[in-house]
């Protein structure tokens, strides 16, 4: 009962792999069908050499009973030669045509299999990313090892399978035509060969499938070390990564020896039933041949078509082996690509002229790991204004950011932008619209002109560098050899703040939202920073995300958070004057700067 369940799991696997890879193979139809017709002519001509044996010993055998057999042996050796010649450079051929179609269909399909995904998952919501099993490791070499594993698979079907089994029926024709009963026989060795590999290989796929989580283990641990080693090594803790990788590793070495003992034993048993098939071939024909019923040329010529029928099934394992690896790891490849609830839902409202009155009401949040971020949080952002969101960390500030840029899609509750609910807005005006600075912002790897240059695609030079002026990054890039064409992710944490605020001048939107803009800048650089940010304020709407006393006391407004949830709003003066959260807030802010022992030094 398992066993045909697991059977029907299996023929439904393949099914929908094939489904999937279709669309991917389609368009390149033709160079299929020139490889089809190719495969044809070449299984036919793999069956030329044992007739040629055949028919060469035939004629030598009754060349020899006459008077002078070698002028008549010399001109069948001259056309023998002349056929097997002709038959090898065919041969020759045939081969150049599939492999070259094949490759150039497996690196088709590779490309446009890796492009899809690239294009896939752009369209997808920040929800996805944050999920468990999309962490950047996993989901990389899912979608690397499936791009791979189908590649081979194409390559498998088009250079391997086809070839090998024409080839091999047409020999099982030519020698069911020869003789009966030597077709016969070959009939019935080659299913029980058939039976072996197949059950080597429904042996190896649970341990195929545990190797590919190993894998990824793997793969996840070293982008993980790479992505802490500073850390790592401030702790002393390289031995105890060390050992975690360790640990990983031993695994995946267990599991590929089990998988090479079984793969061993059961190539040994195969090779046992081939020779045996061999044995059987040769003593049935040679008995034919002592019976008169055939030349002493069958013997050569059936153990060479043996051999061509034999050969494939030989090579089942192996493919069967990277089939089921292709649906291993396609499954992962095409869940990714084929995940419906994975794109952003966009509106069909485009966004023009944005004023930037937003209005949250009741809002509630919960991410995909099921932490809840927000409970039932109202406010308002009024357009030209500057909205302060305060409160400790993990209070949900930078979580409300993302949904007011509908990255995220709230679990109840409304956002509306200019009077209008934010979900009915197409994305890509909306975010055209919004200017966003966080903490720690993206450096793309390429010099500091195209990574500003991100911020409008569409800039001259001269805006570009009047970006980097305003926020004041210009002077430095000229002190460094390269200027702007120096690769930015080599700069420090502050440069690299400044360019991401140079972008946001690039690109100069309505909104601008910032996140700890100034937070990796020294005091000076702060100061620059927060002139260039008042200068860019001015008619735009704001809502700033700092721990900094001097842009939380300048904003029209202040919003204070606590643990999710929104429990103070008002002016500076107000909140302060409530001795509420926003007082414990600034109090501790303001000791944490010395502030009183900096007043008496000024007043000094």
């Amino acid at each position: 009962m398992n066993n045909n369940k697991t059977n029907k799991t299996n023929k439904q696997s393949f099914n929908a792999l094939f489904r999937n890879l279709l669309p991917f193979v389609k368009p390149y139809r033709r160079m299929i069908t020139g490889t089809l017709l190719l495969t044809l002519v070449g299984s036919f001509a793999a069956q030329v050499n044992p007739l040629i044996v055949n028919e060469t010993v035939t004629r030598v055998q009754a060349l020899l009973s006459e008077s002078d057999p070698f002028e008549k042996g010399i001109r069948l050796l001259i056309i023998i030669s002349l056929i097997m010649l002709g038959n090898e450079l065919l041969n020759i051929g045939i081969r150049f045509g599939q492999k070259y179609f094949g490759e150039k269909i497996r690196i088709r399909v590779g490309s446009d299999l890796s492009q899809a995904a690239v294009e896939r998952i752009l369209t997808y919501k920040m929800a996805f990313y944050a999920e468990p099993d999309n962490q950047t490791g996993l989901l990389q070499t899912r979608i690397n090892r499936g791009v791979e594993s189908l590649i081979r698979l194409v390559q498998n079907f088009f250079l391997d399978i086809l070839p090998l089994f024409s080839t091999a029926i047409i020999a099982l024709v030519v020698m069911y035509h020869a003789n009966l009963y030597v077709g016969l026989l070959a009939t019935i060795i080659v299913p029980a060969y058939f039976y072996v590999s197949q059950r080597q290989a429904r042996r190896l796929k649970g341990w195929r499938m545990e190797l590919r989580g190993q894998r990824e283990r793997k793969n996840h641990g070293l982008i993980n070390i790479i992505d802490s080693i500073t850390v790592i090594k401030s702790f002393v803790r390289e031995k105890l990564e060390g050992k975690k990788q360790y640990d990983v590793q031993m695994d995946m070495l267990n599991n590929q020896l089990q998988t090479r003992q079984t793969s061993y034993i059961y190539e040994s048993l195969k090779s046992f039933i081939q020779q045996i098939g061999v044995v059987l071939i040769i003593i049935l024909t040679v008995y034919l041949v002592l019976d008169g019923q055939m030349g002493i040329g069958a013997i050569m010529m059936h153990i060479m078509l043996f051999r061509n029928v034999s050969a494939p099934i030989g090579q089942l394992h192996r493919i069967y082996d990277e089939v089921n690896d292709a649906v291993i790891y396609a499954d992962g490849f095409f869940t990714v690509l084929g995940d419906d609830d994975a794109p952003e839902v966009s509106g069909r409202v485009k966004a023009e002229k944005v004023r930037g009155a937003f209005s949250v009401e009741h809002l509630n949040f919960t991410y995909p790991n099921g932490k809840q971020a927000l409970y039932d949080v109202s406010l308002t952002l009024k357009p030209g204004k500057t909205t302060a969101i305060v409160g400790l960390s993990g209070a949900g500030k930078s979580t409300l950011i993302n949904l007011l840029c509908k990255f995220y899609q709230p679990d109840s509750g409304q956002v509306y932008l200019d009077g209008l609910e934010l979900e009915e807005y197409d994305n890509e005006s909306l975010r055209d619209n919004i200017g966003l600075v966080l903490q720690k912002n993206h450096i793309f790897k390429g010099s500091i002109y195209d990574n500003i240059l991100y911020g409008d695609t569409g800039a001259t030079r001269e805006q570009v560098v009047e970006a980097s002026r305003s926020a004041y990054l210009h002077e430095q890039v000229l002190e460094l050899p390269a200027g702007y064409d120096t690769d930015a992710q080599q700069l420090s944490g502050g440069q690299q703040q400044r360019i991401a605020i140079a972008r946001l001048f690039l690109k100069n939107p309505p909104v601008i939202f910032l996140d700890e803009p100034t937070a990796s800048l020294d005091a000076i650089a702060t100061e620059h920073i927060k002139m260039s940010l008042d200068a860019i304020k001015e008619n735009r709407t704001v809502a700033i995300i700092s721990h900094s006393l001097s842009q939380i006391v300048d904003a029209d407004s202040i919003y204070v958070m606590k643990e999710g949830r929104m429990v103070e709003s008002g002016s500076h003066e107000s909140l302060y004057a409530q001795d509420g959260e926003y007082r414990k807030i600034f109090d501790a802010s303001a000791r944490s700067l010395n502030l009183d022992k900096m007043m008496q030094t000024l007043a000094g």
